[in-house]
This record gives C-alpha cells, structure tokens and sequence, in this order.
C-alpha cells in the first residue's frame, strides 16, 4: 500500500468522522465532547477561565429537574390565599359551623324516614336475587322466565326509589345518600346475575368450559412444601355452590361492583391500619361538612341575584369563588371515600383488592381519568357493558358511547332525584366530555393535556352546582 494509498483512507476517515459530528445536533449550548476538549485547551491559558458550556437551569435541555422550592412557593401562596378567603368568609358571616348539624338533618328529622324504608328495601333485593339463581341452577326456571324475572326485578330496584322520595317529605340530603347506594346495588345486581348466568353457561357448553382445579396447581409448585400446603386448605367454591345468603350479603357490603365466586381475601384484620382509616373518615367527614356549612353556602346563597339578573360578570366571579372551595371538598371527599372508607370496609370484610383508584391526578387526556379515578366502576363498565357490546358486534366507539350514556344517566340520577326536579345539566355535563376529550387529544398534550383535565375539573362542576341551585329556588323557594 503506497502512502498516497495511506492519506486518501485518512482523509475518507476524517471526513466521516467530521460528517459523524456535524449531525449530531442537540439542543444544548455545545456538543459534549467539543466542549471538554476546548475546555482543557483553555483551563491551561494564564487567564484562568471561570466559563464553559453550560444552559440555563429553567432550559429543558439542561436536565435539570429539582423544583421544590417553586412546589413549596406554590403551597404557601395557595395557603395564604385561602387563609385570607377564610378570615374574610367568618368576618362577613361569623362562624356557621354545626358539627352535629348533619346528624339532625339524617337522624332526627321525621323527613328522612321514607330514605330509612328504602334502605330496608334494599337489603331484601338480595335475597330475591338469589332465590331467581337458585331455581335457574336447578332448572326449575327457564332463561327467558329467569331473564324477564332479572329485569323487573332491577327495573323496580332503581326505579322505584325516585317514585318515593317524589311521593313523599323525603329530605335531600339524607335522599342523595340513599340514591347513591341505589344505584351502587342496581350495579351490584347486574354482575350478579350476569356472572352467574356465564357459569350456568359454561356447565352447559363442554367447549367452553375453564377447568381450574386446584391439584393442577398443586403440580406447579411441587419444590414448595409450604405452597402446597395452602393449596391444599385452599378449596375453590363453584357454581352452584355459591348460591347462598352469605355469599351474596358478602357480595352487597363488598367495596365492589363485579362479583366474583371467589373473592381474594386477606389473612387477618390489622387493626392499626383500620383505626387509621377510621379516624380518617371521621376527621375529613367533619371537614368536609364544616367547609360546605361555612363557605359553600354562603357563596351559592350569595349567587342568586347575579343569576336572575343575568350579569355575566358577577356570575364569573361568583363561579370563579366557588370553584377552589368546590375542587378542595371534592379532593377531600375523593380521599374520604375511595382510601378511608373503602379501605376500611374492606379492611373489615377481609377484602384483598383494594385498587380503588388509579393516578387519576397525571391524567393527560380525558378519558385517561374516568379510566383511573374509580376503577369499581370502571371496571364494571368494561366487563359488563363494554366488552358484551363488543361481543355483540358494535364498534368501539358505539360502546364507549353507551358507557358514557350510563355514566350520564345516573349522575343526573343522583342530582335530579333528591332535588326533586328534572334537570340535564349533569347529563349533558357528561356528554359534553366526549367532544372536549377529542379537542384535548388532539391539540393538547403532556403537562398541557393534564392542565386541561384539572381546568375541567375545577370549572365545570361549580358551574353544575350553580345551574342547579338556581333551578331549585325557581322551583321550590322562590313562593316561599
């Protein structure tokens, strides 16, 4: 090989490696291995050089991720900014806090007796649900006698309940509680029947049928004395073995809406965790009940005027006041019920599942939250509407629509109801999600996505909450 040879490879060489160089463009004041070898020229000049390449702490390409001190601004300035909604809110009232107000208004008041029947008509559902199951297991009830039976049945479950309280002096918020656990059974009763008519299904159909004994589990973990152990005290009840008053008033009191034959549960009560959660419940309960008296009353009563005068001005500034008050409430009935209380029901009943919610706060587009937020219900809106439409032969988007319908349904269920009055501004606060999913989808994304939701959040459900109690004074207060 000549030298001429020798220098044209050098040269080719050289070049790729400058080519390799120029194309790698980052963001960044330099690129790295540039800025090191110009930095240890310079480091050894008499003019002792202080600079190198380096962005801008608040730049995204500097890698740079520790903001707590900004996250620990932000909390001062929002607690220094509601401490002063406070101190304003009890200068102009004065203190409106009833601790046993609520305890009057559910126990002493005569108006809430008809909330009280109801109650006790939901506990013998069950029990009607199960003697339907058990004369479909024998046989002695045809499926389309069972399935007619079913539907009356659920129809006059959920119903039946707003017939009362329209019926009769039922007091509202004693009525809202009671709605809420109407429709939780109606859920309730649904998975029940539909899981087992899958296992009446699947002992008729030889071709479907799932074999999950427990000895074949017992093959898989013959080195583990221990494992097999438990698998031998371990007996998996069957259908129709589960049809009993047990298992379905286990089912009702359950902190879930899918039944199931076999439920995961815990080994043991800890009692510390349950006093922990029940000292929650208490506390935030009490909380709760003591910013509504304080604060969101005030401000709704305060709303009237603007709205029957129509004054935009003071209607946005009056939903701008009820929005933060609202989203704190609404936080804090989150955490009261999907952590306190449902852990501790199920920390009671033994109930191993307790993925009651999901990162809902990191939602960077609708649907990703009403995914995340309450997965009970979630998850059986996927196994008992979704995936049959699916089954059934609609499309995706047919069946996320009548997901969506039935959400709609009942949260203008349990407004409407214990108002006495049919409105739609739940319903068709509901549906209006769908269209601002796809908006967000697809102009916003990341950290803008995420803003978008809580905006969402934080506006639109004052804005319900005004709709209505104006509604409500036309209708009920106003001749008084």
């Amino acid at each position: 090989m000549d030298l001429k040879t020798v220098n044209n490879n050098n040269n080719i060489s050289s070049n790729n490696h400058l080519r390799i160089r120029r194309t790698k463009s980052v963001s960044v004041a330099q690129v790295d291995g540039v800025s090191r070898k110009e930095y240890r020229l310079r480091a050894i000049q008499p003019d002792k050089p202080v600079h190198k390449f380096r962005d801008s702490l608040l730049s995204s390409s500097s890698g740079y991720t520790n903001y707590r001190g900004f996250l620990n601004l932000c909390i001062i300035l929002l607690v220094l900014s509601n401490a002063r909604l406070v101190l304003e809110n009890i200068i102009k009232y004065g203190i409106l806090i009833d601790p046993i107000q609520m305890f009057k208004v559910l126990f002493l008041n005569p108006s809430q007796s008809p909330s009280i029947l109801i109650l006790l008509g939901l506990f013998l559902i069950p029990s009607v649900s199960l003697g339907i199951e058990k004369l479909l297991s024998k046989g002695i009830m045809s499926e389309n006698m069972g399935l007619f039976c079913i539907v009356i049945l659920v129809s006059a479950e959920v119903l039946s309940p707003p017939v009362v309280v329209y019926l009769t002096d039922c007091n509202a918020v004693a009525a809202s509680v009671v709605m809420a656990y109407v429709s939780m059974v109606f859920l309730k009763l649904v998975s029940y029947h539909m899981v087992n008519y899958w296992c009446r299904a699947n002992l008729t159909d030889p071709h479907k049928r799932r074999r999950r004994s427990v000895s074949t589990e017992r093959g898989k973990h013959k080195d583990s004395s221990s494992i097999i152990h438990d698998a031998l005290k371990t007996e998996l009840v069957t259908y129709p073995d589960n049809l009993n008053l047990k298992d379905v008033y286990y089912f009702l009191f359950a902190p879930t809406l899918c039944y199931e034959l076999n439920f995961p549960r815990s080994s043991r009560i800890r009692k510390r965790f349950l006093i922990k959660r029940v000292f929650e419940m208490i506390f935030l309960l009490q909380l709760i009940l003591c910013l509504m008296q304080q604060w969101i009353v005030p401000t709704i009563s305060n709303s009237l005027k603007p709205l029957e005068e129509m004054d935009i001005f003071r209607m946005m500034e009056r939903l701008l006041k009820l929005a933060i008050p609202n989203h704190f409430i609404w936080l804090l009935f989150f955490y009261w019920f999907f952590h306190s209380s449902l852990n501790a029901l199920a920390e009671i009943l033994r109930f191993g599942d307790r993925h009651f919610y999901n990162d809902w706060w990191n939602s960077e587009s609708v649907q990703y939250f009403w995914r995340n937020w309450n997965i009970p219900v979630h998850q059986w809106c996927v196994r008992h509407l979704y995936i049959p439409l699916r089954n059934f032969g609609c499309s995706k988007q047919q069946a996320s629509m009548a997901v969506f319908l039935l959400s709609a349904f009942f949260h203008e269920y349990l407004v409407s109801v214990p108002l006495k009055m049919f409105r739609v501004w739940a319903f068709l606060g509901m549906l209006s999600q769908l269209p601002f999913s796809r908006f967000v989808e697809r102009y916003m994304h990341n950290q803008y996505g995420n803003m978008a939701v809580w905006i969402s959040l934080i506006i639109g459900q004052p804005l319900c909450i005004l709709m209505y109690y104006h509604d409500y004074y036309v209708l009920h207060l106003r001749s008084t």
